[in-house]
């Protein structure tokens, strides 16, 4: 690539453009993930190819069951839609090293075997009619190229390899019109950006498409961080991404995948944990062969999306990850004035809901769902919400969202050196344990 700028200076760009670029993501929250490709038709494992050492040829077999039914990519985009999801990663391309796309470069791809059909091009249409960001997933490890492996060990692979993986990449952000994300995968064998010529590849990439975001597995910082099967804040963008299968990311072709699946509660659940770190939630779902999905994704996620409506879309945006108090059976996210009472439990007994810690004076409480305002007490100790009606709980998930309006943006005991303030109450007055001289 021509002009091609060094690490510093490249990262120094990335950064000066990245608020404005990642302004829709950050307020977006909620993606979904679809793992598809070859594994989809096996149905155990997405590494099942290299786990099980499959023979090359024998493994490619399977591209001839490979028959995603015209108008899944829609009906994937529609779920999503429904559940309250902003945007969509698809694998464009796995470690299996099979392209869903019309690809000059690799002829083993969906065009040429399988559906016939660019399942790429049909993503990006579905994606545009219900208003999703798109994401293309690309994979830097590949078992089927003859190079994938060598140029871990040989500079005239690596070369090869990675001019390769260079021109893949051309291809996804050349054809398919404006895409908002970049998911890279997998650098391996190679563990360093110089090996795979991150620095130009990301460069041209930037060059075609520069207003996509991409995330760190290239092995450049780029624009987020991705911990994986796990909610990790990474002080810095973030984006936790989960899959609905627990032990697998592709279909799972077993009657005992279900133990393994989230319910709508679970799912709600993680949202409030990515929430209140500022992060976003990848949730993965593996369609099977045909391009379906499982039923045990489907009734979860739309009664997630009616709940995510219940309560008008309080989920999007960004909150402060200092200013969150966790409350046992109720969890708080705050936004300027305004705090969100995530009530995970309905009390039977008086019922009464206390929030401690807030240092601001209460205005107002109300459920989230229908305005109504709640009864409150405020005193130097605690918030209390109380007659509170068992009509009042959410009919939906049981996870009611609760609204307080302060005299202004909000603030509590426990912030700096009181962070365990509300814990140990006698912090809120300074007294701290001094060591004797």
């Amino acid at each position: 690539m021509n002009n091609l700028l060094s690490k510093t200076e490249y990262e120094r760009c990335v950064a000066e453009t990245r608020d404005e670029r990642m302004k829709w993501w950050r307020d977006a929250r909620f993606g979904m993930f679809i793992h598809l490709g070859l594994y989809s038709v096996y149905g155990k494992h997405e590494w099942a190819m290299a786990m099980e050492n499959w023979p090359i040829e024998e493994y490619a077999k399977f591209a001839y069951d490979f028959l995603p039914q015209e108008g899944c990519c829609r009906e994937w985009a529609k779920l999503a839609k429904q559940a309250g999801m902003k945007y969509m990663v698809l694998t464009t391309r796995h470690h299996e090293g099979f392209s869903l796309w019309d690809s000059k470069v690799n002829s083993f791809n969906s065009v040429n075997y399988g559906p016939k059909r660019d399942i790429v091009e049909e993503f990006v249409q579905a994606c545009r009619e219900f208003d999703l960001k798109i994401g293309f997933y690309s994979s830097l490890m590949d078992w089927h190229h003859p190079d994938g492996g060598a140029c871990a060990f040989d500079q005239e692979a690596r070369i090869r390899f990675s001019k390769y993986i260079m021109e893949l990449n051309r291809e996804l952000m050349s054809n398919y019109g404006k895409i908002d994300i970049l998911w890279y995968d997998v650098a391996q064998p190679m563990e360093s950006f110089e090996g795979w010529n991150s620095l130009e590849l990301n460069q041209m990439v930037r060059s075609l498409q520069p207003d996509i975001i991409i995330n760190n597995r290239s092995l450049l910082e780029e624009d987020f961080q991705t911990p994986e099967g796990r909610i990790v804040p990474a002080g810095r963008d973030w984006e936790a991404c989960m899959t609905f299968n627990g032990i697998s990311w592709g279909y799972l072709d077993s009657g005992r995948v279900l133990p393994f699946s989230h319910s709508a509660q679970q799912i709600v659940r993680m949202l409030y944990e990515v929430t209140k770190e500022s992060g976003n939630l990848l949730l993965n779902i593996g369609p099977k062969a045909d391009g379906t999905i499982p039923e045990e994704a489907i009734e979860p996620l739309e009664a997630v999306g009616k709940w995510v409506k219940e309560y008008h879309g309080f989920l999007y945006g960004r909150t402060d990850a200092k200013q969150i108090i966790y409350h046992g059976t109720s969890n708080l996210t705050y936004c300027d004035n305004k705090a969100y009472v995530w009530n995970f439990f309905w009390p039977e007994k008086d019922r009464t809901i206390y929030i401690a810690g807030i240092q601001n004076r209460l205005k107002k409480a109300y459920f989230l769902s229908d305005r109504k305002e709640i009864a409150f007490k405020q005193d130097e100790y605690r918030i209390r919400l109380y007659d509170l009606s068992g009509e009042e709980e959410d009919r939906i998930l049981g996870i009611t969202v609760i609204c307080l309006e302060f005299d202004g943006e909000v603030t509590y005991w426990g912030r700096g050196l009181n962070r365990h303030a509300t814990r140990y109450p006698q912090l809120n007055y300074g007294m701290v344990y001094q060591k004797e001289r």
